[in-house]
């Protein structure tokens, strides 16, 4: 198992291949399933702007075509100062397949800061979107 700094900069690689010429705000994911396995994803934006698709569900997105059906964790890292936060779609995205021990690593910066973990806000579920909706009645 990858630790959370190594999920950051694996983020961090993603987002070097972000397609953000309309924001210029480049954003990097990347995913961890239950399985162990890895998945990154960047931003891509589109001139129409709803084909837009953020780089948290593009790694989400990535493992769920490849079988996988629940993520342990999720890293998110952009180039601002503060904790790059995901948008309110990516968070329902992250409810339909988090496992019950899921968390998300919202992380700051361009590079590595001193103090990192000072620069990251780690968000369960409840924190990421209370009330969450869920079609399966199974389903916490």
């Amino acid at each position: 198992m990858v630790s959370d700094q190594e999920m950051i900069a694996l983020a961090r690689q993603a987002r070097q291949n972000a397609y953000v010429p309309y924001s210029k705000f480049p954003v990097g994911a990347a995913v961890e399933t239950t399985d162990g396995q890895i998945f990154t994803g960047c931003n891509i934006e589109n001139a129409s702007y709803g084909a837009t698709n953020c780089a948290e569900r593009t790694a989400i997105f990535k493992a769920v075509s490849e079988g996988a059906r629940q993520i342990r964790r999720l890293a998110v890292v952009c180039t601002d100062d503060e904790p790059c936060m995901p948008c309110g779609i990516c968070r329902q995205v992250m409810a339909e397949f988090a496992s019950a021990d899921f968390y998300c690593l919202c992380a700051a910066g361009p590079e590595p800061l001193p103090g990192e973990t000072d620069h990251v806000r780690h968000l369960g579920p409840d924190e990421l979107l209370p009330n969450r909706f869920f079609l399966d009645p199974d389903k916490p």
